[in-house]
């Protein structure tokens, strides 16, 4: 059994010392007023899953305690399994930086561990039948990628359609380029990449966008459409022409992590769950301060 919070604390308390913290903290704030006649004391906190999870974002919150001249003590670590009630980590800090750990960092540790929660379910689904990539990451805001990507990962998903080197061809690139087959050729002068095709259905039926991209020399194809029909249509035109077993194939396009377990039985290579991954609800964590 875990340790309770007041183990927790006392631990912290017993063997930890906080050398004198000389970082910049905000000021002009009311925690200012409030917190003036506890100059020079130190409070412990523990960090607390209120619900089960992944843990992830263990990188983030760190960095961010440094910055913010904290003693944070791990009690699990990145990827590890979570149950409601578990302690996460325990934290010394004045009154003002205590205050701060709600404010700058629950947030990240919470998101990203929402994040690795829903990816492990959606690899969970796939039963090792096919892998389940996240790509969404590529719209966030650039102070999260690292972050998001990490937490996929740590889910057991993967962030890239590609396990190695690739020249990804999107249908903006098809459209600039003129087309499946010129944007293909022009993506071999990249040099030895696999070369990935967006396969929408924008310059002929996805038949015929999967015939053309594979006859010039893709790797893999992204059916982004979200249809089985077009999937369907997409593993037909390979099998006839005899490229399955050398191009692999990927489903994408709006789908939802309950989606997962129709597309068991086509056969596919990997599944592409954007949204529902990388905007999933925080894992709801909590703060208690000793008094």
């Amino acid at each position: 059994m875990g340790r309770s919070f007041t183990e927790e604390i006392e631990s912290v308390n017993h063997s930890t010392t906080l050398p004198r913290d000389t970082s910049p903290v905000p000021c002009g704030d009311p925690r200012d007023e409030l917190f003036k006649t506890l100059e020079g004391r130190l409070f412990s906190g523990l960090l607390t899953a209120s619900e089960a999870g992944v843990l992830s974002g263990e990188e983030e919150l760190t960095k961010g305690a440094a910055d913010l001249g904290l003693d944070v003590r791990w009690l699990k670590k990145e990827g590890d399994l979570l149950a409601t009630g578990d302690g996460i980590a325990t934290v010394l800090a004045d009154p003002k930086r205590m205050a701060l750990v709600e404010e700058r960092l629950i947030g990240c540790l919470a998101k990203f561990s929402g994040i690795a929660t829903a990816a492990k379910r959606a690899v969970g689904l796939a039963e090792g039948r096919f892998r389940v990539v996240s790509g969404a990451w590529k719209k966030m805001p650039p102070s999260l990628k690292d972050g998001i990507r990490q937490a996929v990962v740590t889910g057991g998903a993967s962030f890239r359609i590609a396990s190695g080197p690739m020249v990804y061809l999107d249908k903006n690139f098809l459209r600039m380029l003129g087309g499946v087959g010129p944007a293909v050729e022009a993506a071999k002068g990249c040099g030895d990449k696999t070369i990935v095709v967006q396969l929408k259905g924008l310059f002929g039926s996805v038949a015929e966008e999967t015939a053309e991209a594979v006859t010039h020399g893709a790797g893999l194809l992204m059916v982004d459409t979200g249809q089985v029909d077009d999937l369907l249509a997409c593993l037909a035109t390979l099998e006839t022409l005899g490229r399955r077993n050398q191009v692999e194939v990927a489903l994408a396009g709006n789908l939802k992590i309950e989606d997962i377990p129709s597309l068991l039985g086509y056969g596919l290579d990997m599944v592409d769950i954007g949204r529902p991954i990388v905007d999933a609800p925080l894992l709801d964590m909590r703060l208690d301060v000793k008094a």
